[in-house]
């Protein structure tokens, strides 16, 4: 049976498994489901049919599912849901917002780390063993992907899309896509300041990946011309491996976009 503390509250409908353990004044609302292993401290919130999976740890004061920040939403107005997976940890006054869109859902992946008071929007998507330090503020249709790392303070515009096993510096505004494996700095704009080789490091790459990668950032960002023009002209290239590849694709893509973020194609 799952240990709960005396002062929490736990609304209706809520599936705790028989390891769960919730601590004080922690409340969790109606139709929730938390799988084994998962831990919540003290005074923590986890809003109305939040999904989660394993060996997650919620840290004090984090509000998990609570109404996205929205204008004009009304106390009836439907939205949708939260799903995290497995072995994440939330940090102190961390708060993730579920979807703005009836069966919708954002979403956080697996082997997360979140930071004290990072923020993570509505409708976004964060996928795999990413990284956020203290005060990362993510708007709402963001996706980040595995292993992606931001370091303190950095902001994020909506609908922008950060490339996997990326890194942004501290203080960042990042106001447009970030492609895969490389480092971002700055503040509207950000720039591009080179090749994450600590990342790719990170991801398992064997040293011609890397190098793969790093002769591609040359290509794309050290030659003369237009960014797009360089990323045509690479794709072209015989032997390209799937890692430059996916460099390429990611700022194909960004360009689909006046303001250099793709998701905004998609926009309702």
């Amino acid at each position: 049976m799952a240990q709960v503390h005396p002062s929490a509250v736990i609304e209706k409908d809520v599936q705790l498994a028989d390891d769960v353990i919730i601590g004080p004044n922690c409340v969790i609302k109606k139709g929730v489901r938390i799988d084994s292993g998962t831990k919540v401290e003290a005074n923590a919130v986890i809003g109305e049919k939040v999904r989660i999976g394993k060996n997650n740890h919620f840290f004090f004061n984090c509000v998990i599912g609570g109404v996205p920040q929205i204008l004009n939403l009304e106390a009836d107005t439907q939205i949708g849901g939260l799903e995290i997976g497995n072995d994440n940890n939330i940090r102190e006054q961390v708060t993730i917002h579920p979807s703005s869109y009836p069966g919708e859902v954002t979403k956080v992946g697996n082997g997360n780390l979140l930071m004290i008071g990072v923020h993570i929007g509505h409708d976004c998507i964060l996928e795999d063993e990413i990284v956020m330090s203290n005060f990362t503020q993510v708007s709402g249709h963001c996706k980040i992907e595995t292993g992606a790392w931001l370091s303190g303070v950095v902001l994020l515009h909506q609908f922008v899309t950060v490339g996997r096993w990326s890194y942004a510096a501290g203080l960042a505004g990042i106001n447009k896509d970030i492609p895969p494996f490389l480092i971002a700095s700055g503040h509207y704009p950000s720039r591009i300041r080179g090749v994450n080789k600590r990342g790719l490091r990170r991801a398992g790459f064997s040293e011609e990946q890397q190098s793969s990668v790093i002769e591609a950032y040359k290509k794309l960002y050290r030659r003369k011309g237009a960014l797009l023009k360089n990323a045509n002209a690479l794709i072209q290239e015989d032997g390209l491996d799937e890692n430059a590849k996916t460099m390429v694709d990611a700022i194909i893509k960004s360009n689909k976009h006046r303001f250099g973020r793709y998701l905004e194609t998609f926009r309702h």
